[in-house]
């Protein structure tokens, strides 16, 4: 399973991924969370106390004069499957967590993101699966940091903007690049009709419903990952919902 999740900002991603990624590795798999956001969040959204782990600069070279191929890369001889076995930080439920770092890290971060985009492309498609939170807005969410995913799903709250982004997003999703699987998430949903508004306004197939949950927000806030502060609030156990839902779409 390779899912990315992508929305307007500020609509829940973080925490549904986070939570998503807790639910599957909690079934005993390996479950590699993956952070393209410049402005990260996932890790908390983990229950990581993780800062900033980007891959170090020591784990990347620079394309030689005259040599093809993208600007940065891993060194010789460090494989995808090695770098996130040195660089992927352990977490709760054996959840790994790898990120390419913060905006802040200048001239390293942007090193970082070749590696970064390197592993996902390179590492072996049986070795883990990657659970992601990509970067907010329609910025190249399928064909540049979300290319890794088969099954990308677009958080949408009922908000006339979050709607507009979601449109937007599967407009995109008819292109010639865009990954297998695109479904919409509709998040602090307080109503049916928040549901249609979400089919009718972008046409996306519903896969999931988390309904408002003012516990679950409230750990978002804190900055706690839900699935700890509030194991049995109703949005996360519509979030492992939606993990059986994207498992089942998968196999059928």
């Amino acid at each position: 399973m390779r899912v990315a999740l992508v929305g307007k900002g500020g609509v829940g991603k973080s925490a549904v991924a986070g939570t998503f990624a807790r639910m599957l590795a909690r079934r005993g798999e390996p479950v590699l969370a993956v952070d393209s956001d410049p402005m990260p969040g996932l890790a908390y959204c983990l229950g990581m106390p993780v800062d900033d782990a980007a891959i170090p600069e020591d784990a990347v070279v620079e394309r030689a004069e005259g040599e093809k191929g993208p600007r940065f890369r891993l060194r010789p001889g460090l494989a995808a499957e090695q770098a996130v076995a040195q660089f992927a930080v352990p977490g709760p439920d054996g959840v790994h967590f790898l990120q390419f770092g913060k905006l802040r890290s200048g001239r390293d971060h942007f090193r970082s993101q070749f590696a970064f985009r390197q592993i996902l492309a390179e590492l072996p498609v049986d070795a883990w699966h990657l659970v992601g939170d990509l970067p907010g807005g329609t910025r190249q969410p399928f064909f540049g940091w979300g290319s890794y995913a088969d099954t990308v799903l677009v958080v949408v709250e009922p908000t006339a903007k979050a709607l507009l982004t979601g449109r937007k997003l599967a407009r995109l999703a008819q292109a010639k690049h865009a990954p297998e699987r695109i479904y919409a998430v509709v998040n602090r949903v307080r109503r049916a009709s928040d549901v249609d508004d979400v089919t009718d306004r972008t046409g996306l197939e519903v896969i999931g419903v988390v309904p408002w949950d003012d516990e679950f927000a409230a750990a978002e806030r804190a900055g706690e990952a839900p699935i700890d502060a509030v194991p049995d609030a109703a949005a996360v156990v519509a979030v492992e919902q939606l993990v059986d839902a994207v498992a089942g779409e998968r196999t059928s």
